[in-house]
């Protein structure tokens, strides 16, 4: 709490600071409340970045929200209205002079097929100017298929697509890859995989920032339906499906698994775990709990299960260190009779 004080109160100095600098700096003494409509000048952000430094004094046209900025210009001192993409934002009349405002830019402030104007309006007149509010970085849910090849279109899930790119993401050795776009919305992205996008991330950019895919193009063991089984199956015959549809992580369906008390089974695979460090898995149950896990019969690792997904990335260490996968288990081990609980996002993550 301490901190948070030093910072509000660092965060409340700066703007006071900022507002005196540019009311003293003020070039036309002719502008005031005595009439005439208002004039927007320029625009600057307002606080300190990151590193603790003021932000520059360099007029902006685009601006984030939940973020604080000066408008600067003449004849504000009668504001009576501040929209930006025609949303009426809150402003306190004590962080308005004649020449400057200083406007926190509402996070509910709409971004996508908006007017992109400011706009503020006066006992005397109002004024507008282009200003762009830009959205929030993209957050990146998934897509399905994870194992797919080139050519295939593919469905990304997210939010904040406004005006996407897309590529495969630059590694270490490789540099970014335009990937092409089918269609878009807010939530969705159709895209057309390219040539050697194997093991290779998926990025979505737009003004604000990147989101790049937890998972890697090639890497699933389940993505909607499961890959490579040579034999097995549950202990008691069983239980499984593989295409249950009533709810998922990531693409549309996941597999659930009927558990009776300690009840589990054995799954045969043949993959050569070169290229991974870690196993992933997304797991939800019915009720809270938890499922042993192993890989090649050896060291067993305990997943917590609750009623909402959780993601986890396994480290091999944690399971022997193995350098092939041979074989998979799952045990159910709550010691209260069992439980429902669907896996999805099986597979594995790069080096």
């Amino acid at each position: 709490m301490k901190n948070l004080k030093i910072v509000s109160l660092a965060a409340c100095i700066a703007l006071m600071l900022s507002l005196m600098f540019f009311t003293s700096c003020s070039s036309d003494d002719s502008a005031s409340s005595s009439g005439g409509a208002p004039v927007i000048e320029s625009v600057v952000r307002s606080g300190y970045d990151e590193d603790g430094k003021m932000f520059p004094s360099t007029p902006v046209t685009v601006g984030d929200p939940k973020n604080y900025y000066i408008i600067h210009g003449k004849g504000f001192l009668t504001t009576e209205k501040i929209y930006f993409n025609d949303y009426d934002t809150y402003f306190r009349p004590t962080f308005v002079t004649d020449t400057d405002i200083v406007v926190l830019i509402d996070e509910n402030t709409p971004y996508a097929n908006a007017s992109n104007e400011l706009k503020i309006v006066t006992k005397y007149g109002s004024v507008t100017m282009p200003f762009t509010v830009a959205p929030p970085v993209p957050t990146f849910s998934g897509f399905n298929y994870i194992n797919c090849a080139a050519g295939d279109e593919v469905i990304i899930k997210g939010k904040y697509f406004l005006n996407p790119v897309v590529t495969l993401a630059k590694t270490a050795t490789l540099p970014e890859v335009p990937v092409t776009i089918v269609s878009s919305t807010l939530e969705q992205i159709v895209v057309k995989i390219p040539a050697n996008a194997d093991y290779r991330n998926l990025a979505v950019t737009n003004i604000s920032g990147t989101a790049v895919s937890k998972e890697a193009i090639g890497t699933a063991l389940y993505d909607d339906k499961l890959y490579g089984m040579q034999w097995g199956g549950p202990w008691a015959g069983k239980g499984v499906n593989f295409d249950f549809d009533g709810d998922s992580y990531q693409g549309e369906k996941s597999w659930q698994w009927t558990f009776g008390a300690w009840d589990g089974g054995n799954w045969g695979f043949n993959v050569d775990l070169s290229k991974y460090k870690a196993f992933r898995i997304a797991v939800k149950g019915a009720k809270n709990g938890q499922v042993n896990f192993s890989m090649n019969g050896g060291a067993n690792y305990v997943i917590p299960v609750t009623t909402t997904w959780v993601y986890m990335e396994i480290p091999f260490d944690k399971l022997g260190n193995p350098t092939t996968l041979s074989m998979i288990t799952f045990q159910e081990s709550n010691n209260d009779g069992g439980n429902v609980v669907m896996f999805d996002d099986l597979g594995f993550v790069l080096k």
